[in-house]
Formats: C-alpha cells, sequence, structure tokens
C-alpha cells in the first residue's frame, strides 16, 4: 500500500470490520413466572463479576404462540439484574415484534457440524450425477502455549485451537479457546471451552478453584463445583447436554 493510500485511509472517519463475539443465551421458558427473576438474582449472585455487563442473546424458540407478556417490561428487569440483552433468537410473531421494537437484534441460530460431515468425501458411485462438489480444508492450529503465570484481569484467547498454561490462573483472568483448556496449576478466574460451539472440548487442571468453567456455552459457578472437585485434579466435559465433572487420574 502506498503512503498516500496510507494517508487516505487514516482520514476516513470510521472503519467497517467483520468480527465474532462470544455470548451468553438467555433460554427464556416462562417470562410471566413470579420465580423468573427471583432465579436470575440467585443465579447471577453467584457470580457477579461474570454476569455483570455481560451481553445476553434472549431465546424465545421454546415460547407457545399464545404467550402474553409485556416484552419491554421484561427486558428492563434483565437489565436492572446487570445483564445486557442485545439480540433475540426465534419466538412466536408478536414477540419478535417488539423485540424488534426495543431495539433488539435478530441473531441466527447457528449449527455446529460434525467433523464427519465435513471431511467425508463423496460416493464414487454417485460421481456421474452428484452435483459439483466443494472441497473443504479443515484448519488445524497448533495448541497455544503459555508458561507463564496468568494474572487478574488478563484475557487469553485460543483461536481454533487448544490453550495450555503450564503455570496457574489467577481469580479475576479469563480463558477461552475453540479448543480444550488444559493448565498445570491451579485453576482460579474463569476457563470457557469450545467457546465456538465444541460440545467434544474439555477443560483438564490440576487443581480446580475457578470462577467459572464452561464448555460450549454451558457453565458452572464456584458455588456449584462441590468439595468433591475443588482444589482437585479435574476435567470438565459435557454429556448429554450437562456439564459433568471427574476426577483426573494423574497416577
Amino acid at each position: 500500500m502506498s503512503s498516500a493510500s496510507q494517508v487516505a485511509e487514516r482520514d476516513v472517519p470510521f472503519q467497517l470490520r467483520g468480527n465474532s463475539f462470544t455470548m451468553m443465551v438467555l433460554k427464556v421458558h416462562a417470562p410471566a413466572s413470579p420465580d423468573f427473576f427471583t432465579q436470575l438474582n440467585i443465579k447471577v449472585r453467584q457470580a457477579p463479576n461474570f454476569f455483570r455487563n455481560a451481553p445476553v442473546v434472549l431465546d424465545f424458540n421454546d415460547l407457545p404462540e399464545s404467550v402474553v407478556f409485556d416484552l419491554g417490561a421484561f427486558v428492563a428487569q434483565v437489565r436492572a439484574h446487570h445483564l445486557l440483552p442485545v439480540g433475540f433468537q426465534g419466538g412466536p410473531r408478536p414477540v419478535q415484534e417488539a423485540a424488534l421494537a426495543v431495539g433488539l437484534t435478530p441473531m441466527p441460530t447457528g449449527r455446529v457440524a460434525k467433523l464427519e460431515e465435513v471431511v467425508k468425501g463423496p460416493d464414487p458411485r454417485a460421481a456421474a450425477t452428484a452435483a459439483p462438489q466443494v472441497m473443504v480444508e479443515v484448519v488445524h492450529r497448533p495448541a497455544m502455549v503459555v508458561t507463564e503465570p496468568v494474572r487478574s484481569g488478563t484475557q487469553i484467547y485460543a483461536e481454533k485451537s487448544d490453550l495450555i498454561i503450564t503455570a496457574s490462573v489467577s481469580p479475576g483472568a479469563e480463558l477461552l479457546a475453540d479448543g480444550n483448556i488444559h493448565v498445570y496449576g491451579a485453576l482460579r478466574g474463569r476457563a470457557l471451552a469450545g467457546v465456538s460451539g465444541d460440545t467434544t472440548a474439555r477443560i483438564f487442571c490440576h487443581s480446580l478453584e475457578a470462577e467459572v468453567v464452561s464448555v460450549a456455552g454451558v457453565y458452572r459457578v464456584s458455588e456449584d463445583i462441590g468439595s468433591d472437585f475443588f482444589k482437585k485434579p479435574v476435567q470438565v466435559f459435557l454429556r448429554d447436554g450437562v456439564l459433568r465433572m471427574e476426577p483426573l487420574k494423574t497416577a
């Protein structure tokens, strides 16, 4: 790029770029329930630093067509619990129209493709009649390795790879990986594996002391971990959509 082009680019008052972000999804089953915000408050208070000012997408896919509630007041209540609704998914048409009216953005529902769907080759017997095949390259990145302690306030993201920490992680730090997370020390702070939706991702650590652990968006806060796993070698994984923990065999 020429120097003149660089100067011209700097003079432009803005720049539009594509990007991706990890956000929580609040799946709404019974928005008019008197217990909804009581239970939400209990959950938020379990990990206030994790939830404070966190952007969320409201998932209305399970709402019946006959549902009636004041969506504007509902969103205001969610914000009062220090969560920031920024978008919505699904729901009956009146709910979608109300969501648009209060400034929420319609968000697409993603689907995680199974590995065999990506790498499976075409059937040779159908080659003569099949539509043209698109070759998909599976990109694999080497694991990100961090050898220094991860201090409070630090965020580390291993994009399209595993994250390996050979030291301890301080409270207030955040680890994110599209793949697995390995911590060969005390895991404090927050650890989110499979952030792009990989439900096979796992978290391994030598001492589980985390504020929050999550795999593919399913999480547990420290109060839900239990004494059987606290300060012990543990692996965290999903099974049947539930976040589970097992002792990590170290010998």
